[in-house]
């Protein structure tokens, strides 16, 4: 059970304190509810872009990583489809720089052309390293393409296109700032070798004066549910044929999210998982297979892909790939095949949560997504997942007009 306390500023912050005396260390995290789902089509890629200009610097601290280091702390970010979050961990006694830094940042960023040209460069060259030059590096980029017709999910983070980024300007990036990075928006999480009293002294005293902002309410248009099977071939410089395919599942907070969840790791938790056995050691028609899921708020994909052994038809490969999907679907899994991917479920949650930056971060994603106290349910959640619950979203979930398949060709 992980224990917390919570508090709102006048300004709309939500401050949510974890105490940890077994550590030396603080967290502050700092959670906007503003991802690339929340762009729009013609200016994508954003969020990410923010992710890297709130490291630029902010009029009173030019140099944001200097005066924390001083402090013997580290920082970082991510960008998701759903939300942005920073974080900084640093020795307790010390935890007032972190509270001058992040709200110095959200109170007055620089804007200017000087760091909006500098972070519009990083980004550029990102999006052309790891998604245009690195071979398969376009595959989202085509995949959320075929499997979203109207849901924001069809760009990625990084950007739709890569002339959205290099085509911002310090307007754009002005409007987005004022409209998301607002106390009215955004978690603060402190964890560790901290009291609750200090936190909120601490609080009043460098975000209390921030303006509040509006709060964001999210319009975003919703994917209406697939009705025939779409497929997508293509043909690029790559050393072996890869099959793609996906299927549209559910929003985090449904409960089939947490159905859906262990069936992936039936079909693809390891070496002993079904499709490793079937496909790569006894059929060898892939050298490699993965069965997972994007976690996203909104409905999200469950994903099945695999690089194909040379020789072997790309046919041959799917129709091995849905003789597997056909035993899921007629057939009730083991009570022990259930229970090993729970063990190793509940193994990963208690592991994630020894660390003080990921109980954190994980307070801060469930309050918003509604509760904080909501990360102490969840293993309640997939314990009371049954063989016919499999069964059921097995069924519900492979069906083939739900199906998005990618059959990437080598072009050697």
């Amino acid at each position: 059970m992980i224990h917390f306390e919570k508090f709102t500023l006048a300004n709309g912050l939500r401050v949510i304190v974890h105490q940890d005396t077994s550590t030396p260390m603080a967290v502050v995290n700092v959670m906007y509810d503003v991802g690339s789902r929340d762009e729009s089509p013609e200016k994508t890629g954003f969020a990410h872009l923010f992710e890297h200009l709130m490291f630029g610097g902010s009029i009173n601290v030019p140099e944001y990583d200097e005066p924390l280091q001083m402090a013997g702390g580290e920082n970082n970010a991510y960008t998701t489809n759903d939300l942005t979050n920073y974080y900084i961990q640093l020795p307790a006694e010390n935890i007032e720089t972190a509270f001058w830094l992040e709200s110095d940042r959200m109170l007055s960023l620089a804007f200017d052309e000087k760091s909006l040209d500098v972070q519009r460069k990083v980004v550029s060259e990102e999006f052309k390293e790891h998604y245009i030059a690195k071979p398969y590096g376009d595959v989202w980029h085509k995949l959320r393409e075929l499997c979203y017709t109207r849901h924001p999910y069809k760009w990625m983070t990084i950007g739709k296109e890569l002339s959205h980024i290099e085509n911002a300007t310090l307007t754009d990036v002005k409007d987005f700032f004022f409209k998301y990075y607002r106390p009215v928006n955004a978690i603060m999480v402190v964890a560790g070798n901290v009291t609750t009293e200090k936190v909120k002294a601490l609080a009043e005293k460098w975000f209390g004066d921030i303006p509040s902002g509006e709060k964001y309410r999210r319009n975003i248009p919703q994917e209406p549910p697939q009705q025939e099977a779409r497929k997508l071939e293509v043909k690029a410089n790559v050393p072996l044929d890869a099959l793609y395919k996906c299927w549209h599942i559910y929003p985090r907070l449904d409960r089939r999210y947490y159905i859906t969840d262990l069936l992936t790791d039936i079909l693809s938790g390891g070496g002993s998982s079904r499709l490793y056995q079937s496909l790569v050691k006894e059929k060898q028609v892939l050298s490699n297979v993965e069965c997972y899921h994007f976690g996203t708020t909104d409905a999200g994909l469950l994903c099945i892909e695999g690089k194909l052994v040379k020789g072997v038809k790309m046919e041959d490969a799917e129709k091995a790939i849905e003789e597997e999907l056909e035993k899921m679907k007629n057939e009730l899994v083991e009570e022990t095949e259930l229970q090993k991917v729970k063990n190793k479920t509940e193994s990963m949650i208690a592991f994630e949560d020894m660390g003080v930056m990921n109980r954190a971060n994980s307070l801060a994603y469930y309050e918003l997504l509604g509760d904080a106290s909501w990360m102490n349910f969840e293993l309640e959640k997939y314990g009371s997942v049954t063989t016919e619950d499999i069964l059921q979203e097995s069924r519900n979930i492979f069906r083939i007009e739900n199906s998005n398949t990618l059959y990437y060709y080598s072009g050697n």
